[in-house]
C-alpha cells in the first residue's frame, strides 16, 4: 500500500508513442539523478537496439511476466502493441522509502489504472505539436515499420483526445526540447 503522502512523489508520465517521454526524462535524470527515480517497467517485447536489461526495462518472457502478475509484484499491466507492459511495485516503492520522487513512463490506459490505485501522484501528459510532428519522431527512430507508426499515430490521438483529465500537459516541441525539460523539472519540484 501506498499512503497518500508518499503518492504526492510519484509523477506519472504518459503520452503518444514516440512522443518523446523517454528523452525528457533521461535529460532531467542526468541533471537530478541523486533526487529522483525512473522507474523501469517489466516488458515482453524486443529490446530496441539501444537498450539495456535492467536499465531501460527489464525484459522479460511472457511466461516469466504473467509470474510477476501472479505474485501481483506489479502494480499495473497491460498488453500493448502486442506486449506485456508493467510496473514493479518494488521500483517504487524502494525509492520512496529513501527519499526520492518517482517516475514512472505509462501509456495512456495505464495511468488511467494507476489514477485508480494511487490518485494523489502527479499525472503529467506529454503532448506533440502535431500529428506531423509525431509521424517524424516515429520515423526517425527507423524501429517501425510504416503499418507499425500507421497503428501508433491512429491511437495517438485516441491518446490525445484523453489529455484533457491529466493534472498537467507539457508539449514537447521538436525544436525546443530545452522548453518541455524546464517545464517538466519545475512540475517534478527540482527547480533551483
Amino acid at each position: 500500500m501506498i499512503s497518500k503522502e508518499q503518492q504526492l512523489n510519484i509523477f506519472i508520465i504518459s503520452g503518444p508513442s514516440g512522443v518523446g517521454k523517454d528523452t525528457l526524462m533521461d535529460l532531467i535524470f542526468e541533471k537530478y539523478n541523486q533526487n529522483i527515480h525512473i522507474a523501469i517497467t517489466a516488458t515482453t517485447r524486443q529490446p530496441r537496439s539501444n537498450e539495456k536489461n535492467g536499465v531501460n526495462h527489464f525484459f522479460k518472457s511472457e511466461a516469466e511476466f504473467k509470474t510477476l502478475i501472479n505474485k501481483k509484484q506489479l502494480i499495473e499491466w497491460a498488453r500493448v502493441y502486442d506486449n506485456f507492459y508493467g510496473v514493479p511495485y518494488s521500483e517504487i516503492i524502494n525509492n520512496l522509502e529513501i527519499g526520492k520522487k518517482v517516475l514512472l513512463r505509462v501509456d495512456v490506459q495505464g495511468a488511467k489504472r494507476l489514477k485508480k490505485i494511487i490518485p494523489e501522484s502527479n499525472f503529467i501528459f506529454i503532448s506533440p505539436e502535431s500529428e506531423n510532428d509525431l509521424r517524424l519522431r516515429l520515423e526517425k527512430r527507423h524501429e517501425n515499420s510504416p503499418l507499425e507508426i500507421e497503428k501508433r499515430i491512429t491511437e495517438s490521438k485516441k491518446e490525445v483526445k484523453e489529455a484533457d483529465w491529466f493534472d498537467y500537459i507539457v508539449i514537447n516541441y521538436p525544436d525546443k526540447i530545452d522548453k518541455a525539460v524546464e517545464e517538466l523539472t519545475s512540475l517534478l519540484g527540482l527547480m533551483k
